[in-house]
């Protein structure tokens, strides 16, 4: 009898110890600009941000602008808010815009929204018109 308490204890354990080095992947929103011609536009502002519908905490609030890559692309990273075992992360409002100056002034816009889940690349396409 005092082995097999011996052997149970040693499986809690040594479960505990296997589940505790899990290596959290990257939980990311990787969103792509384009125009109406579907070309990809390089310099776009583009800001992901939530609503809150209770008393906004740190966690729960997100709100940040970047300017799209040479690809069109803007990448945002949410390991910082997403923490291991939660059954969800976010869905977040986008919203973006381009200037563009030449030969006149032109502003294309365009809003979505992205839902953000654990440990994936997001993905979204925004096309601005």
């Amino acid at each position: 009898m005092k082995n097999v308490y011996t052997f149970f204890i040693l499986v809690i354990l040594g479960s505990s110890f296997l589940s505790s080095c899990h290596k959290k992947k990257d939980t990311t929103a990787k969103i792509t600009i384009r125009n109406v011609a579907n070309e990809i536009i390089v310099g776009a502002s583009v800001r992901v941000y939530s609503v809150s519908t209770t008393t906004p905490t740190k966690a729960s609030t997100v709100d940040e602008t970047k300017l799209t890559d040479l690809d069109g692309v803007v990448t945002f990273n949410y390991n910082d808010i997403y923490q291991s075992g939660q059954a969800g992360v976010a869905v977040l409002n986008i919203d973006a815009n381009y200037t563009r100056t030449t030969p006149t002034l032109t502003i294309i816009s365009g809003s979505g929204v992205i839902k953000i889940e654990a440990e994936k690349e997001n993905t979204a396409t925004l096309i601005l018109n």
